[in-house]
C-alpha cells in the first residue's frame, strides 16, 4: 500500500494489521524457533500443531480474498496492487530454497523474527541483523 502522510486512516490500518499479525504469530507460537523446528522435523519428533495454525489462516484468508477481490478497489487505496507475473524462474526457486533453508536452520522467518525482537533475545537480534545484511547485500551487489 502506498502510504502518504495525508492518509492517517491508511497508516492506522497498516499499524493495526501489523499488530494483529504480530499477536497472531505470538499466540500461535510461531515466534518460538523450537516449535517451528519441531513442525519442520517430519521424520523425527514432529509437532503438527502449526499445521492447524496454517489451516486456520487459510480458512479465513481464502474466502476473504474471494470477497475482497470482487471490489473495484480497496477501501483505503485507489487500486489493488497484485502480482502481474506468475513465472517460476531461477530467482523464485533460489529465493524459496534460501528462505526454507534459513527457516529450517534458525526456526525463524522475517515476520516472527521481527515480532520476537521485543524479547531482547540476542539470537533473534543476530538473525534480524543478518537478515538485514542479506537484504542490503542483495540490493547493492546482486541487483547491480
Amino acid at each position: 500500500m502506498d502510504i502518504r502522510p495525508n492518509q492517517p486512516l491508511a497508516l492506522a490500518s497498516v499499524f493495526l494489521a501489523g499488530l494483529l499479525f504480530g499477536l497472531g504469530l505470538t499466540v500461535s507460537a510461531m515466534v518460538n524457533p523450537a516449535k517451528v523446528v519441531g513442525f519442520l522435523d517430519l521424520f523425527g519428533n514432529w509437532d503438527p500443531s502449526l499445521a492447524l495454525v496454517m489451516a486456520g489462516g487459510l480458512a479465513v484468508t481464502i474466502p476473504a480474498f474471494q470477497l475482497i477481490l470482487k471490489r473495484d478497489k480497496p477501501l483505503l487505496e485507489s487500486r489493488f496492487f497484485l502480482p502481474t507475473s506468475n513465472d517460476i524462474d531461477r530467482r523464485l526457486i533460489g529465493g524459496a530454497v534460501l528462505f526454507g533453508t534459513g527457516w529450517g536452520l534458525a526456526g525463524l522467518c522475517p515476520g516472527p523474527a521481527l515480532t520476537s525482537l521485543v524479547t531482547l533475545n540476542g539470537s533473534v537480534w543476530l538473525f534480524v541483523l543478518a537478515m538485514i545484511g542479506g537484504m542490503v547485500f542483495h540490493r547493492t551487489v546482486l541487483e547491480n
